[in-house]
């Protein structure tokens, strides 16, 4: 990367550590190279750490929720004179995107007001604050509001315009901006992320994985839920690796102070070929495109006790199947009529080249679920 760090020997607080990019957050800050380092790690979520989780990776562990003001402060009151960055990779989602930004903007206004308003001795620099690319589709998982998008122009940008909808992104932007003058800020806007967790609102390739492993068990066909236009055509990811590696280095470079950033692997594919890549994986038929319509949350919402008998028989950490997949906003973005592609040119101007081969990833990241035992 380029361009010096501004500050090193960082006190780092996670919120969200147990997501996909806070897991891989917590083991980014505690590599010997991490720029501004050597860090001290605090990771904070609403449970308790779940057994997957590397507890090594963390000074300490957290719980509270950040919707509950007394209940923040009184919690991070202790570390508040220490944290010097926080790493923002929570949110909470309902059905309603005019509620989801009530709520993430209360979240992360808690979280500020304890560690920054209400701590003298406060020591806070920088936030970085994970959002994504419903930033320039609208909000696409809002039944109320999705008739009314119309496809955005790809690939994404960073200086493209708003639209004209509630998004709960740019709630959380606007706050962090606001306050730009008593510490600074970035912004992550990632595409879907692959990374491993059991803790993940939307984690695709996680439910996909669930999707094929009792595809597999079930000598079921491993249909593909998309349209033709998403099998053919282009799509990216953003690896949680990356992402965090994203995060540290705008968390430390002045240059990248107070800027927004798309964060991808940097590739493209299409959607054929990363259903080959699973079927090769999970040892399935990869099946030609079926032009008949397949609707796999349906399909799959009577699949929960199956899934409770896998995890039983396999001795995987326990979870239940509807906790752990996003059927609904896969099949959304499976029959997206645009590009779904990032520009990363603004972060490479920066000095930011972090980059993953997305098709080679997924059999790693398989392999860390396994590994987690979240999946067998």
């Amino acid at each position: 990367m380029e361009g010096e760090a501004s500050e090193s020997n960082g006190v780092a607080l996670i919120v969200g550590v147990t997501g996909m990019v806070g897991l891989s957050l917590a083991e980014a800050l505690n590599k010997p190279t991490a720029l501004g380092g050597p860090w001290k790690v605090y990771g904070a979520s609403r449970r308790p750490l779940p057994t997957w989780f590397p507890s090594f990776l963390l000074h300490q562990y957290i719980t509270f929720d950040a919707t509950d003001l007394e209940n923040t402060s009184k919690t991070l009151s202790p570390i508040s004179s220490q944290i010097t960055h926080v790493f923002w990779v929570a949110f909470q989602l309902r059905d309603s995107e005019e509620i989801n930004v009530a709520l993430n903007s209360t979240m992360l206004t808690n979280v500020l007001t304890a560690l920054r308003f209400s701590s003298p001795s406060s020591v806070l620099r920088h936030i970085t604050l994970q959002t994504g690319t419903k930033h320039y589709m609208g909000p696409v998982f809002d039944p109320s509001l999705l008739e009314q998008l119309v496809p955005p122009e790809t690939p994404f940008r960073e200086e493209y315009p708003r639209l004209p909808f509630p998004n709960f992104y740019y709630a959380l932007e606007d706050l962090v901006a606001s306050l730009a003058t008593r510490f600074s800020y970035s912004v992550h806007r990632s595409s879907i992320i692959m990374g491993a967790s059991s803790r993940s609102i939307h984690n695709s390739l996680l439910t996909l994985s669930v999707y094929a492993t009792i595809c597999k068990h079930e000598g079921l066909p491993f249909r593909y839920p998309g349209t033709k236009y998403t099998w053919e055509h282009f799509c990216d990811m953003s690896d949680a690796r990356v992402l965090a590696e994203q995060h540290i280095w705008a968390a430390v470079t002045d240059k990248a102070r107070n800027e927004a950033f798309n964060c991808t692997n940097g590739d493209v594919f299409t959607w054929k070929s990363f259903w080959k890549t699973l079927c090769l994986i999970f040892d399935l038929e990869l099946l030609p495109f079926d032009e008949e319509e397949f609707d796999i949350a349906e399909s799959m919402k009577d699949k929960g006790e199956i899934w409770d008998d896998i995890v039983e028989k396999n001795g995987l950490y326990k979870t239940k199947m509807e906790e752990i997949v996003c059927f609904g906003a896969l099949q959304t973005v499976l029959k997206f009529d645009f590009q779904h592609v990032c520009s990363m040119n603004k972060s490479r101007e920066f000095g930011f080249f972090g980059y993953a081969d997305t098709l080679k990833c997924v059999g790693m990241w398989v392999g860390k679920l396994r590994e987690m035992k979240i999946i067998p």
